[in-house]
Protein backbone atom coordinates (compact mmCIF):
# COMPACT_ATOMS: atom_id res chain seq x y z
CA UNK A 1 0.00 0.00 0.00
CA UNK A 2 1.46 3.62 -0.91
CA UNK A 3 2.24 5.84 1.66
CA UNK A 4 0.27 9.35 1.77
CA UNK A 5 2.60 12.33 1.51
CA UNK A 6 1.55 13.37 5.20
CA UNK A 7 3.02 9.50 6.54
CA UNK A 8 5.78 10.69 4.74
CA UNK A 9 6.35 13.54 5.74
CA UNK A 10 6.37 12.21 9.34
CA UNK A 11 8.38 9.37 8.85
CA UNK A 12 10.93 11.37 7.36
CA UNK A 13 10.32 13.59 10.51
CA UNK A 14 10.68 10.92 12.75
CA UNK A 15 13.50 9.42 11.01
CA UNK A 16 15.23 13.22 11.19
CA UNK A 17 14.31 13.10 15.33
CA UNK A 18 16.22 9.75 15.67
CA UNK A 19 19.28 10.13 13.80
CA UNK A 20 19.88 13.47 15.57
CA UNK A 21 19.23 12.04 18.91
CA UNK A 22 22.24 9.48 18.10
CA UNK A 23 24.38 12.32 16.97
CA UNK A 24 24.15 13.82 20.01
CA UNK A 25 24.50 10.16 22.17
CA UNK A 26 27.57 9.75 19.60
CA UNK A 27 29.31 13.02 20.00
CA UNK A 28 28.87 12.72 23.30
CA UNK A 29 30.16 9.09 24.16
CA UNK A 30 32.54 9.33 21.77
CA UNK A 31 35.38 11.43 23.78
CA UNK A 32 33.80 9.89 26.83
CA UNK A 33 35.60 6.63 25.68
CA UNK A 34 38.84 8.26 24.24
CA UNK A 35 38.91 9.83 27.72
CA UNK A 36 38.91 6.44 29.47
CA UNK A 37 41.63 5.24 26.62
CA UNK A 38 43.99 8.05 27.19
CA UNK A 39 43.21 8.45 30.93
CA UNK A 40 44.45 12.56 30.70
CA UNK A 41 46.87 13.69 32.88
CA UNK A 42 49.05 10.05 32.92
CA UNK A 43 51.01 11.40 30.14
CA UNK A 44 51.37 15.15 28.22
CA UNK A 45 50.93 13.04 25.29
CA UNK A 46 47.20 12.11 26.78
CA UNK A 47 45.62 15.36 26.53
CA UNK A 48 45.91 15.27 22.65
CA UNK A 49 43.56 12.89 22.03
CA UNK A 50 41.06 14.08 24.54
CA UNK A 51 41.29 17.58 23.51
CA UNK A 52 40.47 16.78 19.83
CA UNK A 53 37.68 14.74 20.81
CA UNK A 54 36.57 17.04 22.67
CA UNK A 55 36.72 19.81 19.90
CA UNK A 56 35.71 17.73 16.42
CA UNK A 57 33.40 15.56 17.85
CA UNK A 58 31.48 16.74 20.96
CA UNK A 59 32.03 21.05 21.03
CA UNK A 60 31.49 21.44 16.95
CA UNK A 61 28.90 18.77 16.22
CA UNK A 62 27.01 20.62 18.84
CA UNK A 63 27.64 23.71 17.36
CA UNK A 64 25.92 22.49 14.42
CA UNK A 65 23.25 20.87 15.91
CA UNK A 66 21.63 23.92 18.01
CA UNK A 67 19.98 25.29 14.35
CA UNK A 68 18.65 21.32 13.40
CA UNK A 69 14.66 22.18 13.46
CA UNK A 70 14.01 18.83 15.24
CA UNK A 71 17.19 17.68 17.85
CA UNK A 72 18.05 20.92 18.92
CA UNK A 73 18.64 21.11 22.55
CA UNK A 74 17.84 25.12 22.26
CA UNK A 75 15.11 24.49 19.75
CA UNK A 76 12.68 26.45 22.33
CA UNK A 77 15.16 29.65 22.66
CA UNK A 78 15.08 32.28 19.98
CA UNK A 79 17.06 32.35 17.14
CA UNK A 80 19.19 34.94 18.75
CA UNK A 81 20.50 32.95 21.76
CA UNK A 82 20.99 30.11 19.39
CA UNK A 83 23.53 31.86 17.37
CA UNK A 84 25.00 33.32 20.29
CA UNK A 85 25.47 29.55 21.83
CA UNK A 86 27.19 28.30 18.39
CA UNK A 87 29.38 30.91 18.50
CA UNK A 88 30.69 29.95 22.28
CA UNK A 89 30.89 26.38 21.70
CA UNK A 90 32.38 27.00 18.32
CA UNK A 91 34.81 29.11 20.58
CA UNK A 92 35.65 26.40 22.76
CA UNK A 93 36.16 23.82 20.27
CA UNK A 94 38.62 25.92 18.52
CA UNK A 95 40.31 26.73 21.61
CA UNK A 96 40.58 23.01 22.38
CA UNK A 97 41.89 22.10 19.34
CA UNK A 98 44.73 24.44 19.60
CA UNK A 99 45.41 23.25 22.85
CA UNK A 100 45.60 19.73 21.47
CA UNK A 101 47.30 20.47 18.28
CA UNK A 102 49.79 22.63 20.82
CA UNK A 103 50.60 19.86 23.15
CA UNK A 104 50.99 17.29 20.40
CA UNK A 105 53.51 19.76 18.78
CA UNK A 106 55.49 19.77 21.98
CA UNK A 107 55.47 16.37 22.64
CA UNK A 108 56.96 15.30 19.53
CA UNK A 109 59.86 18.10 19.96
CA UNK A 110 60.52 16.82 23.29
CA UNK A 111 60.90 13.05 21.94
CA UNK A 112 62.76 14.42 18.96
CA UNK A 113 59.91 13.01 16.33
CA UNK A 114 58.95 15.09 13.59
CA UNK A 115 55.93 17.53 12.70
CA UNK A 116 53.22 16.83 10.45
CA UNK A 117 54.66 13.52 8.72
CA UNK A 118 51.90 11.54 8.88
CA UNK A 119 48.11 12.11 7.20
CA UNK A 120 46.84 12.90 10.21
CA UNK A 121 49.26 15.52 11.51
CA UNK A 122 48.17 17.03 7.83
CA UNK A 123 44.72 17.09 8.28
CA UNK A 124 44.43 17.56 11.96
CA UNK A 125 47.24 20.90 11.25
CA UNK A 126 44.56 21.38 7.93
CA UNK A 127 41.40 21.22 10.13
CA UNK A 128 42.85 23.15 13.01
CA UNK A 129 43.66 26.11 11.11
CA UNK A 130 40.47 26.52 8.89
CA UNK A 131 38.65 26.15 12.32
CA UNK A 132 40.01 29.71 12.77
CA UNK A 133 39.34 31.14 9.96
CA UNK A 134 35.74 29.81 9.92
CA UNK A 135 35.24 31.29 13.34
CA UNK A 136 37.25 34.31 12.01
CA UNK A 137 34.63 34.45 8.95
CA UNK A 138 31.72 34.13 11.41
CA UNK A 139 32.32 37.49 12.53
CA UNK A 140 31.34 38.95 8.92
CA UNK A 141 27.73 37.48 9.93
CA UNK A 142 27.99 39.85 13.25
CA UNK A 143 28.66 42.58 11.04
CA UNK A 144 27.62 42.02 7.81
CA UNK A 145 27.97 45.78 6.55
CA UNK A 146 31.78 44.79 5.88
CA UNK A 147 30.51 43.44 3.02
CA UNK A 148 28.53 45.08 1.19
CA UNK A 149 28.28 43.89 -2.02
CA UNK A 150 26.89 40.11 -0.07
CA UNK A 151 23.66 39.80 1.24
CA UNK A 152 23.44 38.39 4.63
CA UNK A 153 21.39 35.31 3.40
CA UNK A 154 24.17 34.59 0.86
CA UNK A 155 26.92 35.02 3.22
CA UNK A 156 24.85 32.67 6.13
CA UNK A 157 24.48 30.18 3.07
CA UNK A 158 28.62 30.72 2.35
CA UNK A 159 29.56 30.46 6.14
CA UNK A 160 27.34 27.55 6.09
CA UNK A 161 28.55 25.37 3.30
CA UNK A 162 32.92 26.60 4.32
CA UNK A 163 31.37 25.30 7.89
CA UNK A 164 30.57 21.16 6.77
CA UNK A 165 33.89 21.28 4.38
CA UNK A 166 35.39 22.44 8.03
CA UNK A 167 33.43 19.32 10.11
CA UNK A 168 34.14 17.26 8.03
CA UNK A 169 37.70 17.79 7.67
CA UNK A 170 37.69 17.62 11.26
CA UNK A 171 35.98 14.20 11.48
CA UNK A 172 38.46 13.03 9.24
CA UNK A 173 41.29 13.81 11.15
CA UNK A 174 39.66 11.64 13.91
CA UNK A 175 39.50 8.69 12.00
CA UNK A 176 43.38 8.96 10.71
CA UNK A 177 43.71 9.68 14.58
CA UNK A 178 42.04 6.13 15.19
CA UNK A 179 44.81 4.23 12.58
CA UNK A 180 47.52 5.63 14.67
CA UNK A 181 49.90 2.86 16.21
CA UNK A 182 48.40 4.14 19.66
CA UNK A 183 44.60 4.04 19.24
CA UNK A 184 44.99 0.40 17.06
CA UNK A 185 46.47 -1.10 19.86
CA UNK A 186 44.75 -0.10 22.55
CA UNK A 187 41.21 -0.61 20.47
CA UNK A 188 40.96 -3.75 18.33
CA UNK A 189 38.57 -5.88 16.74
CA UNK A 190 34.46 -4.77 16.87
CA UNK A 191 35.54 -2.29 19.09
CA UNK A 192 37.61 -0.15 16.53
CA UNK A 193 35.07 -0.45 13.83
CA UNK A 194 31.93 0.71 16.33
CA UNK A 195 34.94 3.81 17.14
CA UNK A 196 35.34 4.44 13.38
CA UNK A 197 31.66 4.42 13.01
CA UNK A 198 31.32 7.55 15.23
CA UNK A 199 32.34 10.28 13.21
CA UNK A 200 30.81 8.91 10.06
CA UNK A 201 27.33 9.11 11.93
CA UNK A 202 27.65 13.26 12.90
CA UNK A 203 29.13 13.37 9.75
CA UNK A 204 26.32 12.07 7.54
CA UNK A 205 23.55 13.81 10.12
CA UNK A 206 24.98 17.32 10.06
CA UNK A 207 25.60 16.88 5.93
CA UNK A 208 21.60 16.21 6.17
CA UNK A 209 20.65 19.35 7.73
CA UNK A 210 22.73 21.16 6.06
CA UNK A 211 21.75 20.65 2.96
CA UNK A 212 17.87 20.71 3.82
CA UNK A 213 18.48 24.08 5.16
CA UNK A 214 20.41 24.83 1.52
CA UNK A 215 16.33 22.97 0.04
CA UNK A 216 14.84 25.09 2.47
CA UNK A 217 16.30 28.63 1.53
CA UNK A 218 15.55 27.50 -2.64
CA UNK A 219 12.31 27.23 -1.95
CA UNK A 220 11.56 30.35 -0.04
CA UNK A 221 13.12 32.59 -2.76
CA UNK A 222 10.46 30.95 -5.16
Amino acid sequence: MALTAETESRLYRSLRVASGAAAHLVALGFPAAVAVLARPGSSLFSWHPLLMALAFSFLMTEALLIFSPETSLLRSFSRKVRVRAHWALQLLALLCALLGLGIITYNKHLNGKGHFVTWHGLTGLLAVLYAGGQCAGGVLLLYPKLMKNWTLAKLKLYHATSGLVGYLLGCASLMLGMCSLWFTTTVTGASWYLAMLCPIITSLVIMNQVSNAYLYRKRSQH
